[in-house]
């Protein structure tokens, strides 16, 4: 299967795709953000990498438009977290930025920190014959760019200002667009329930990154969230999803997300040590 039979897009306007890996059928499909600048063009995260993005991206005429534009911008790939939905398909770029927390699973390829769990079923098309699920791993990316809270990743006609906001994972990052004001969330915050029972996520650190988001809401900073998963929203449905969070990350949550985690830490070592059933 080409590359462009792999993925689809949408899009957006102002220089924004909606990218999908099209026969990943999963509550896990990361959505691909594609955003095009003067100067730079961005994608935030990768996907599964079973296909090479950057080639779909080529073939599909999204990188550059004619006339001058015809010579290529540079590309950047941000990864918003470790997680293998989002950073399978970072070993298909030249440059790959990540936030500092993360980097290092990142380099050495860590799929137990990459939460790497694909299932036969979830694939509905095979990506070459002979495929198998069981054999899927994320593979070592070179990160050319660490990232920290404040970080400006600059395209020449916009500018995304990075946001550390631990909690799903301990190096999850959204980008802002403040000009637009429009959130680029990962898994910070997408329109369903949040996870922190992985390994290395942390209630604490959910609540404090829910509280940002809050903030941004309270003074008008943001207006359109485009999501890790699922479908865009604005700013009073996450306002509503933060709230709760907050709300309901009280003691008894915490237990019962300590409990989840350590049977997701054991599930996951078996995993990735023996492969996939």
């Amino acid at each position: 299967m080409s590359a462009l039979e792999w993925f689809a897009h949408k899009p957006l306007g102002d220089g924004i795709f909606w990218i999908q890996e099209r026969f990943y059928e999963s509550g896990n499909r990361a959505n691909i953000w594609l955003v095009r600048g003067s100067q730079q063009d961005l994608v935030i995260d990768a996907g599964l990498g079973l296909r090479s993005l950057p080639e779909y991206l080529r073939a599909a005429g999204l990188l550059g438009a004619g006339g001058e534009e015809a010579v290529q911008r540079p590309l950047l790939a941000v990864a918003t977290h470790v997680h293998f939905d989002h950073s399978g398909g970072l070993r298909h770029f030249e440059d790959v930025a990540a936030h500092g927390a993360e980097a290092a699973a990142l380099q050495r390829g860590d799929n137990y920190e990459a939460v790497t769990w694909l299932g036969q079923r979830e694939v509905s098309r095979p990506p070459w014959p002979g495929w198998r699920a069981r054999d899927y791993r994320v593979v070592p990316v070179r990160v050319s760019r660490l990232l920290r809270d404040g970080d400006e990743i600059t395209l020449g006609d916009r500018q995304l200002t990075v946001m550390h906001m631990p909690g799903h994972s301990r190096g999850s990052i959204c980008l802002h667009d403040k000009d637009r004001k429009i959130l680029f969330s990962g898994d910070v915050v997408y329109d369903g329930s949040m996870i922190d029972w992985l390994p290395y996520s942390r209630v604490s650190d959910y609540i404090a990154s829910c509280q940002r988001l809050l903030d941004l809401v309270d003074r008008g900073l943001v207006e359109k969230v485009l999501p890790g998963h699922f479908n865009m929203f604005g700013a009073e449905r996450l306002r509503q999803l933060a709230s709760n969070y907050i709300s309901q990350a009280g003691v008894c949550h915490k237990i019962s997300t300590c409990a989840m985690r350590s049977i997701a830490s054991i599930a996951l070592r078996i995993t990735n040590s023996r492969g996939y059933s």
